[in-house]
């Protein structure tokens, strides 16, 4: 089925026919001020401008997005924010009234904003239980995703997320923007260079869950529409520890540190593998959860994986935050902070025109910045952007089969081909989870 909007697609070549019929719109939904718009960057011409809407505004959409990415782009203007939580919202619309003289559209249900027809892209920053339903519903209105990690809840989401970009030739960015720094960069090409011989181990010391203490259930705020919130999860009493940031530590939403910094660092152990589009054939793991709750993601971890050419991976909580490449002939350590080698010399390399090269985003010491701008290249020329749906798939479910072994507690092989656990009826029913009504993929 081929995709229904295709004018602003090509938004480079958009003729001004379009941009006024895409301008005259409800006042309801894009208005602007009488007052003069406060200074601004400079911004390319409308012309080769994106219009996006934000589904979800906490600190990660509002504060990281939209306040220090999106209102500071020459090429992305945010015309429309949704989130379930009025206040949240109402901030994010002000931070864009301020920095533009424009008001954007503002809404509860995300469903409204995807109505829009002027719109080409969505940036989805929900919580992780809803990034499968708002990406695919974005997907099915004709909208390019940006949708950030970790990409899913499930497995089985991944996989149908999947089958709707390629069905609608969606550009699909995962937020792991770690695949657009250069220093992560250069280590993964050192790794598939063999500038430290052949690649035996790979370590990921992602951090442990801090513990927390229960809070007395209470009636939600009146700004924040509970229901709305828990969406496809399992009906739960409020209290605000439940929501917002430390949702994270709650299995219902999300797959605690696993799939929080799993989906970076164990991303980047996949792309240093050559395993954008498969993965492991082994996970075993142990783990801890906490003995008073009220989080009930496991804490502390240690997880071991195995590839089909030998190569192990250990995910731990424990250990200074970053990646261990270690081979044949020395290692390399790199983080969001430093990188070094056993021998110094190691860093010193370029690839040179034989080599193995990875994509390079840019040389923007902020990562974000590189990632906005490839996902954004990739719009215009209709390619897949370098941590695509199938990346951002293929890697939190490194993360999910850590925490499906855990839960297990037993050895599982895995088959990165049908993406199933070989003769395990028990641990393929969890691949997928039931929704609760009436939200369903």
């Amino acid at each position: 089925m081929k995709r229904k909007k295709i004018a602003r697609r090509g938004f480079l070549k958009a003729s001004a026919g379009t941009l006024a019929a895409a301008s005259a719109l409800p006042s309801l939904v894009t208005s602007r001020t009488t007052q003069a718009a406060p200074a601004a960057p400079a911004s390319a011409p409308p012309s080769e401008r994106l219009l996006v809407g934000m589904i979800g505004t906490g600190d990660l959409g509002r504060r990281h997005h939209l306040e220090g990415k999106i209102l500071n782009h020459p090429n992305l203007e945010c015309v429309a924010v949704c989130d379930v939580d009025r206040n949240r919202v109402n901030l994010a619309a002000k931070s864009i009234l301020a920095k533009t003289g424009k008001r954007p559209g503002v809404y509860h249900d995300f469903r409204r904003l995807l109505d829009r027809k002027d719109l080409d892209a969505v940036f989805v920053v929900t919580p992780d239980h809803w990034h499968a339903i708002c990406s695919i519903a974005a997907m099915e209105a004709g909208k390019d995703v940006y949708c950030e990690k970790p990409l899913t809840l499930t497995i089985a989401e991944g996989r149908k997320m999947v089958e709707t970009a390629r069905r609608y030739g969606t550009v699909f960015q995962t937020g792991s923007m770690q695949r657009s720094d250069p220093r992560f960069r250069h280590a993964v090409e050192l790794v598939r260079n063999e500038r430290i011989g052949k690649l035996k181990t790979i370590h990921t010391y992602i951090g442990k869950v801090h513990e927390a203490k229960w809070e007395p259930v209470q009636t939600p705020p009146p700004e924040l529409d509970w229901n709305f919130w828990l969406g496809p999860a399992p009906w739960a009493d409020y209290f605000p520890g439940r929501c917002h940031y430390e949702f994270r530590w709650f299995s219902e939403y999300s797959g605690g540190k696993m799939t929080d910094w799993g989906a970076h660092h164990n991303d980047q152990a996949q792309w240093a593998l050559d395993m954008d589009e498969s993965g492991p054939v082994f996970v075993e793991g142990k783990g801890q959860r906490s003995e008073n709750g009220p989080y009930n993601v496991f804490r502390t971890f240690d997880v071991h994986y195995r590839y089909a050419n030998g190569v192990d991976l250990f995910c731990h909580a424990e250990g200074e935050n970053g990646i261990r490449y270690e081979g044949s002939d020395g290692w390399i350590f790199v983080s969001r902070s430093r990188i070094e080698a056993s021998d110094p010399e190691i860093l010193k390399w370029e690839p040179g025109p034989n080599d193995k090269r990875v994509i390079n985003t840019g040389n923007d010491p902020d990562n974000w910045t590189n990632h906005y701008a490839n996902w954004i290249e990739c719009i215009k020329t209709r390619q897949r952007p370098i941590c695509d749906v199938e990346v951002g798939h293929r890697s939190a479910t490194v993360c999910h089969l850590g925490n499906i072994a855990m839960q297990l507690g037993r050895p599982l092989k895995w088959d990165p081909v049908k993406e199933q656990f070989i003769d395990d009826d028990a641990a393929n029913a969890l691949l997928s989870r039931p929704m609760r009504a009436p939200w369903h993929l």
